[in-house]
């Protein structure tokens, strides 16, 4: 398995206080100027079957695509309106997992996102959701 940082990832350190309980997790910028994500699978991110824990998957995915938002249309507050989420694979101890998300329509005030995660070619997460644009 690749190491994160030796592929270009550095750590995300301004995640906030949750966040960071989920991690550690990482960023890559392509040259494209879109983010890349990472996260290793520890212990901690299992259920009691000993696979990754939805929620745990659901709570990186909402994480990525915050910040793939902010990436789109600057750093301005937002707040997840909605997040729909379908579970593909299960994710085991000591795989990497790969998040990407892509920004699909901006309004006045709403941005329509959508994210995969991967493990290897094996699509495990896919979301769709919606980020309210606070103050407008």
């Amino acid at each position: 398995m690749t190491d994160p940082i030796e592929a270009g990832f550095e750590p995300l350190t301004d995640a906030g206080p949750f966040s960071s309980m989920i991690g550690p997790t990482y960023q890559r910028r392509e040259a494209d100027g879109s983010l890349t994500f990472a996260l290793y699978v520890a212990p901690k991110h299992l259920n009691a079957r000993g696979v990754v824990h939805g929620g745990m998957l659901m709570s990186f995915m909402d994480q990525l695509l915050g910040r793939t938002v902010h990436n789109e249309i600057g750093r301005r507050p937002t707040a997840t309106v909605q997040l729909d989420n379908q579970f593909l694979a299960g994710v085991r101890e000591g795989e990497l997992v790969i998040g990407k998300g892509n920004v699909e329509r901006v309004t006045r005030s709403l941005v329509f996102v959508t994210g995969r995660l991967t493990v290897g070619e094996q699509t495990a997460l896919v979301s769709s959701g919606v980020w309210k644009i606070l103050g407008v």
